[in-house]
């Protein structure tokens, strides 16, 4: 073993060792000056220890000793990249966004957009990448004079010459997102339109934009001192059930730079998450949930919502470092929530900063029952097969929805109690993986109605009545179950805006095919009314909230989307 393996396995240690003098941890990253790192790998390993060791600090001597290696990132990589070392590992999704790199990917036209807002020298578009030539040509002759006369007609197209004598001295990307963005279209459209041509984007991000150096104002450091919190400590029915979280509205300004870092450190990672694209600046909640930990919950503007479901999504900071994102899918009380803690963190408090996450959740939303999809279990993700999530979960107090499962799980558990190292094979794991698992906080009877449900069910289910009763036209059963709802609510659209007008249509689809709707008392409707236009409404959480009293409107949303094919 080379001495910088040795010294990197030592790091390695220390980051763990909460209880150990932290003159070994310092004097450790003393000896980093004098370091050879001739390898991506090696490089990749301390970045990613001394991350870890940011968001989790012991002491002030230390956090400084930390920060100041960090810095030092983009020069290591450029001596790399002079040297002619293979720096390929660099772009693995898992540690993308080291200073001095840069990712190229097809970005939505919302990312796209942005990017170019805030970053367009550092912009280009990979042609290596390009396929779409016939698709091309078809969109850009929108805003390219005579381009139909080549083509057409003739093959392989020099549509980069096109694009060159176009844009004049503008930069090739900035260019094609103005013509885009000026086409008589909605947004939609032009997302669309763009979206099809498949472009790679290559973003040389630089320094400030990536993970090494990516921070938010923090406030006072929390130190680590004794050892981090185990899963085995959590209780996730006591976290529910624990005081408060004290929470803030943050202002438009605020919320548009707590956007601009969740979508940084998205894109750095090759990914995009809807609550971070389409976030409303105006709906950023900050909440100080303990330990140096700050989570931004965001919600979408009425435009960018889902049909169904409330949407909100939230990024969380530890001691300033972005550690992970969370997404939640709400109907009624139920959520099923998305927990992504960035690779890097993996070995922190994972356990405790889901349940307080949850914790959150139902103070914002009032949900208290929390689906896992099978993909976070391991389902068609080797990953989460890799890293035992089910048990991760379970543990926590989740349980399998499906009966089958059910058993061979609590045959597992009985063979973990009786053998003594058992594990569980990644066999007996992706067949466990294989349905959702739910939480509830106050398991019951009725609690388990939302065992069975998925609210593609509903969708499902609107289908089929429009093909059996409106010969597939989606027109046809729009119009019909606006008429039907319309009538028995007595609802009056004078003056509603579009998107309270949107949220008729899509809802009036599912409370048409309930055959009680006349029956219901006043109250009962008026509620219903209310819910419709709450969903378009400044905050989507009165939408959920609203829901939860409406137990009528519940019962046909779980009726449907409990229906067996």
């Amino acid at each position: 073993m080379s001495a910088t393996e040795r010294l990197l396995d030592t790091l390695d240690s220390a980051k763990r060792a909460f209880d150990s003098p932290q003159t070994r941890t310092a004097a450790a990253l003393s000896q980093l000056k004098g370091i050879k790192i001739d390898n991506a790998g090696d490089l990749i390993r301390l970045h990613e220890t001394l991350l870890f060791m940011r968001a989790y600090p012991r002491g002030p001597r230390l956090l400084k000793q930390i920060e100041r290696i960090l810095q030092q990132t983009k020069t290591l990589v450029e001596k790399l990249r002079d040297a002619d070392a293979d720096i390929s590992p660099f772009d693995d999704p898992e540690v993308s966004g080291i200073a001095g790199g840069s990712v190229t990917s097809n970005f939505s036209y919302a990312i796209v957009r942005w990017l170019v807002a805030n970053y367009p020298a550092q912009l280009s578009i990979d042609w290596d990448w390009f396929e779409e030539e016939d698709r091309f040509g078809a969109v850009t002759q929108r805003f390219l004079p005579l381009l139909a006369d080549d083509a057409m007609v003739e093959a392989h197209v020099p549509f980069r010459d096109w694009l060159y004598a176009a844009k004049g001295r503008a930069r090739e990307l900035t260019w094609l997102i103005r013509r885009f963005e000026s086409l008589p279209l909605p947004e939609k459209e032009k997302s669309n339109l763009y979206d099809s041509l498949k472009l790679h984007i290559t973003w040389r991000y630089g320094v400030r934009s990536s993970r090494t150096s990516m921070r938010l104002a923090s406030g006072k450091p929390f130190f680590h001192n004794s050892p981090l919190i185990a899963r085995r400590d959590i209780s996730l029915t006591r976290e529910l059930s624990s005081p408060a979280i004290p929470i803030r509205t943050w202002s438009r300004v605020e919320g548009e730079k707590i956007l601009d870092i969740a979508r940084e450190t998205s894109a750095v990672r090759y990914r995009e998450l809807h609550g971070f694209t389409y976030g409303d600046p105006q709906r950023v909640i900050k909440a100080e949930i303990g330990r140096g930990t700050v989570v931004y919950v965001v919600g979408v503007p009425p435009e960018n919502r889902l049909p169904l479901r409330a949407y909100h999504a939230a990024m969380m900071f530890k001691n300033g470092v972005p550690v992970g994102y969370f997404e939640g899918l709400s109907i009624c009380e139920r959520m099923e929530s998305g927990f992504n803690l960035y690779y890097t963190f993996r070995d922190g408090e994972t356990a405790w900063l889901y349940a307080r996450i949850l914790r959150l959740m139902r103070q914002l939303l009032g949900v208290t029952v929390f689906s896992i999809d099978p993909y976070q279990v391991g389902h068609e993700n080797e990953e989460g097969i890799e890293s035992g999530a089910f048990w991760f979960y379970r543990k926590l107090g989740f349980r399998p929805v499906k009966p089958k499962l059910m058993r061979l799980m609590e045959g597992e558990e009985k063979k973990v109690a009786s053998r003594p190292g058992y594990r569980t094979s990644a066999s007996t794991l992706r067949k466990l993986a294989a349905g959702h698992m739910l939480f509830e906080l106050s398991p019951s009877k009725s609690a388990r109605i939302w065992d069975d449900f998925e609210v593609r069910n509903i969708g499902l289910a609107v289908q089929r009545e429009m093909a059996r009763h409106y010969d597939g036209e989606s027109g046809a059963i729009r119009q019909k179950s606006v008429d039907k709802v319309s009538r028995a609510l007595r609802i009056k659209t004078r003056g509603w805006s579009s998107a309270e007008l949107e949220a008729l249509n899509d809802l009036a689809l599912v409370l048409a095919l309930d055959n009680g709707l006349e029956s219901w008392t006043a109250d009962q409707k008026q509620l219903a009314l209310r819910i419709i236009r709450a969903k378009a409404g400044r905050d989507e959480s009165v939408y959920l909230k609203l829901m939860q009293k409406h137990a009528a409107f519940r019962d046909v949303l779980i009726k449907l989307g409990c229906r067996r094919r």
